[in-house]
């Protein structure tokens, strides 16, 4: 298979006890076959590294949880990543929060009535970035522009898929299964990469969560016209080809693909990007009826801290248990 686009894809957020989770992918492109099969981290050598230590004259591409620390500087490595490779789009960087969680004409996205129902997503920032210096990230953005030229790549996309606690909660009551919740969501975002870039021929690479090897029944039902074939199911990994007259694209599940591949570690950094700043949105909205009241990551110990804590908020604001609290 000549691909000659790649995708990769992650999530943030499965296991806390308040705020969303958040997917996201990453798409690049080549006329040349071989620039996008190979090692990304080479080919970009010149505007990014996985060294936490350079990130003042490269942009940081690994593991969200190694990108991100809770600090100023842990903040301002992240966001510098994402806003950085969001410039390089055909739309540019998102200019405020509310663009990020929409995001660009065409990508999925939660639906607007499901985040009206979370009050707290009226306090996105109203300007991004919220962490980096300006200037430093143009700096980075201009050097990142140059190293894709060099390579010949290009960045088609960069999706941050938010899913409120409302909408998770709804899909777990028609499921009554997590795994099932949040592979509806893997398949949306499958499909759009599909339609939006298989027809110059895809690979997608997915970082695996838990031990399930075997994905051949899923893929069939969410693509019920095209010509399927299993490459291999393992342990750690398992590959899939769909095919059609007009598309194919190969699909890699893999155990810590963003350890190998770049387009999922900065997936990893979407998704994390937008988990920590709708995190922000929620903080400041409980903050202001409540000053007092520390902030959460909405991870489970402290989740729990936090609603007992913001139980004279909670009061006040009068919410849905729905929209706060995951149900799995």
């Amino acid at each position: 298979m000549k691909a000659r686009v790649v995708a990769g894809i992650d999530e943030a957020g499965l296991g806390p006890l308040l705020g969303p989770l958040t997917f996201g992918a990453s798409v690049f492109a080549s006329d040349d076959a071989a620039a996008v099969r190979g090692d990304l981290w080479d080919r970009l050598d010149g505007a990014v590294t996985r060294d936490l230590k350079r990130d003042r004259d490269r942009l940081v591409v690994a593991d969200s949880k190694r990108v991100f620390t809770r600090n100023p500087r842990g903040a301002a490595r992240l966001e510098s990543t994402v806003l950085a490779f969001l410039a390089q789009r055909p739309d540019g960087a998102p200019e405020t929060g509310a663009d990020l969680v929409r995001g660009a004409a065409g990508e999925p996205a939660a639906d607007p009535r499901d985040l009206a129902r979370h009050p707290w997503y009226a306090e996105l920032p109203a300007r991004l970035p919220q962490w980096a210096d300006e200037g430093l990230l143009r700096l980075h953005a201009g050097r990142l522009e140059r190293a894709l030229d060099a390579a010949n790549l290009r960045f088609l996309s960069g999706v941050a898929r938010v899913v409120p606690a409302g909408e998770l909660n709804r899909s777990y009551a028609e499921t009554h299964n997590k795994s099932k919740t949040v592979w509806g969501v893997l398949e949306e975002l499958l499909v759009h990469l599909w339609e939006a870039h298989a027809e110059r021929g895809l690979v997608v690479f997915v970082d695996r969560q838990g031990g399930r090897a075997h994905y051949a029944a899923p893929l069939l039902q969410a693509f019920p016209g095209a010509d399927f074939a299993c490459l291999g199911e393992g342990p750690g990994r398992s590959v899939y080809r769909l095919v059609t007259a007009e598309r194919e694209m190969e699909v890699c599940f893999e155990e810590r693909a963003e350890s190998g591949a770049l387009p999922v570690a900065l997936a990893s950094c979407l998704a994390k990007y937008a988990r920590e700043t709708a995190m922000g949105a929620f903080n400041r909205w409980f903050t202001a009826l409540q000053p007092d009241l520390a902030p959460t990551a909405g991870y489970t110990t402290d989740g729990r801290r936090w609603l007992a804590d913001a139980a004279p908020a909670l009061a006040r604001a009068g919410l849905p248990r729905d929209v706060l609290v995951r149900e799995r």
